[in-house]
């Protein structure tokens, strides 16, 4: 059975259904509890494919949480071994870094149910190809990226153009969640209601859309996913 690490930043942020997706296809999630001080492997060997989840944190604060050194180190190796990655929000942002990418506050927080539109380049990717070329998803981001050298950028929002990238044939940065459950999108806003109030948001608002936008968020984002995983073969 292929195997495929999965970096957890945060007990909250888990795969959600990411871990849906890994199991109806038969392949075998090992997760790493990055902030729980659970080590991470020297290399890739027996990995079919790296997935990095997002956090809190930002992507330069090896300081204060020593993992992320680790973790951009798996990072690069997976880069240079052409194994599958896939980095979601503080992942993506670390992919961006990984490969000379700048990272930096961004001048508004996208906290809730947004749309982003594909690029020419979004709609013809492989992951993407047939889905609408807008894209209901749930985002929790303040800082964002520039696009990385040899990159292709594949999905822009209203307030970020650099939603989700292409690095080579099979890895992914991406900047708004599309692992996201019910219970998921419930937990962090009753835990963070602090943040959203002071980035001038509804606490109450973002809740009542999850019956409307969730099942639109799973749809495409269980078609992407299946199609990253197909990468590994």
């Amino acid at each position: 059975m292929q195997k495929v690490l999965v970096i957890k930043q945060i007990l909250r942020e888990g795969p959600g259904i990411i871990g849906m997706e890994l199991l109806r296809l038969g392949l075998d999630m090992v997760t790493i509890d990055a902030y729980a001080g659970e080590h991470l492997p020297k290399n890739l060997d027996g990995y079919g494919a790296l997935i990095v989840l997002g956090g809190p944190m930002g992507a330069f604060e090896e300081d204060v949480y020593p993992f992320i050194t680790e973790e951009l180190r798996l990072m690069h190796l997976a880069l240079k071994e052409s194994v599958p990655v896939l980095g979601v929000c503080l992942g993506a942002q670390l992919l961006a870094r990984v490969a000379g990418a700048r990272i930096y506050s961004g001048s508004k927080k996208e906290i809730g149910y947004y749309k982003v539109s594909l690029t020419e380049e979004g709609r013809n990717d492989p992951l993407m190809e047939g889905l609408p070329g807008e894209l209901a998803v749930f985002q929790w981001h303040g800082d964002t990226f520039d696009l990385p050298e040899g990159a292709v950028n594949l999905a822009s929002s209203e307030l970020y153009e650099n939603q989700m990238f292409r690095l080579g044939s099979s890895a992914y940065g991406i900047q708004f969640h599309l692992e996201v459950t019910a219970e998921m999108v419930t937990d962090w806003v009753k835990s963070q209601k602090e943040e959203i109030e002071n980035a001038g948001l509804d606490t109450e608002k973002i809740l009542l859309a999850n019956n409307a936008r969730l099942p639109m968020v799973h749809k495409s984002g269980a078609v992407i996913i299946k199609r990253f995983l197909e990468l590994i073969g």
